[in-house]
């Protein structure tokens, strides 16, 4: 949900795509369902909120995807844990370089209640749970795509604060 909410919020893979935003997935911590596509109740959300192109098949985190990506993003505390600490397993194996771990953060932080803010797993809930899912993962992603052009802005000498 949360992948088919930023791509919509960035006119992804349109002649609109943001100019900033190269690549958008999402995948999970662990491998449950690895292959399957989004929940039935994950895209009716989306449908009902105007995204109906959205199909994605599950996969899990790769240790690449900390090479490829500038933000690895956790929906709670218990899979940010498990991100920082494939982090750190790798680099003692010698796959990553340990300084990826500060790619992960709680989506949370982008525009959540005290910047702790989780999104619950709607999966064994009723459908409010998905609503309340798609809520999040819109107001989060509005304010990660503004810390997105505040970081570019400041890069490029803009004076932004």
């Amino acid at each position: 949900m949360a992948e088919g909410t930023f791509r919509q919020l960035t006119n992804f893979g349109t002649p609109q795509q943001h100019p900033l935003i190269s690549k958008i997935d999402s995948c999970g911590t662990g491998a449950y369902h690895a292959g399957d596509l989004s929940d039935s109740r994950t895209i009716a959300v989306l449908n009902k909120n105007g995204i109906t192109e959205y199909r994605h098949p599950a996969r899990k985190v790769t240790i690449e995807d900390f090479q490829e990506y500038d933000y690895i993003l956790g929906m709670d505390d218990e899979n940010v844990d498990d991100l920082r600490d494939l982090v750190k397993r790798a680099a003692k194996k010698g796959k990553l370089s340990g300084d990826e771990v500060d790619k992960v953060q709680l989506y949370g932080v982008f525009g959540g209640e005290d910047c702790t803010e989780e999104i619950g797993d709607p999966y064994y809930g009723g459908g409010k749970g998905f609503d309340t899912a798609y809520e999040q993962v819109t107001t989060f992603g509005k304010a990660l795509l503004e810390h997105i052009e505040m970081v570019a802005a400041k890069g490029l000498g803009s004076g932004v604060p």
